[in-house]
């Protein structure tokens, strides 16, 4: 019983109050670091609101785990390529920025925002809309 006794003088010795420091997470929001990457996001123009993608697939052909679907269609009329679709799978992403890397004109941007989680796997595929749209974290109140 000796050492039962040892034991717990030692867990309450380390756990003085004064020591303890709680982060109050769903009304605080945590600092995350500079160069912390999180969830994707397609980046858009301000002055036009079209996204900033050429849909020239080097994102796609970056990434090694290919999670990332480029859809394009040629427009004869402008003689550019015009992106249709771009799907995102976070669930098997890495986040290791290739993808960002990659990006010759900074239209794909991994964020700071880590709360990404979803009730089933098709949550975790995200298409053009998201992504324009970026991560939107809730706000928590009293």
């Amino acid at each position: 019983m000796v050492d039962f006794w040892k034991g717990l003088l030692l867990t309450f010795r380390s756990q003085n109050p004064k020591y303890i420091y709680t982060e109050q997470y769903p009304l605080e929001r945590p600092m995350v670091a500079e160069r912390y990457r999180g969830a994707p996001r397609l980046n858009i123009n301000p002055e036009t609101g079209e996204t900033l993608c050429i849909a020239c697939n080097l994102c796609a052909l970056a990434c090694p785990e290919n999670l990332i679907v480029v859809g394009w269609q040629r427009d004869y009329a402008t003689r550019r390529i015009v992106l249709t679709t771009f799907t995102y799978d976070t669930s098997r992403c890495m986040f290791c920025g290739l993808c960002e890397d990659a990006c010759p004109t900074d239209c794909l941007e991994l964020t700071q925002d880590f709360e990404m989680a979803t009730y089933t796997r098709e949550g975790a595929i995200w298409d053009r809309h998201r992504l324009e749209e970026g991560p939107t974290p809730a706000r928590y109140v009293r």
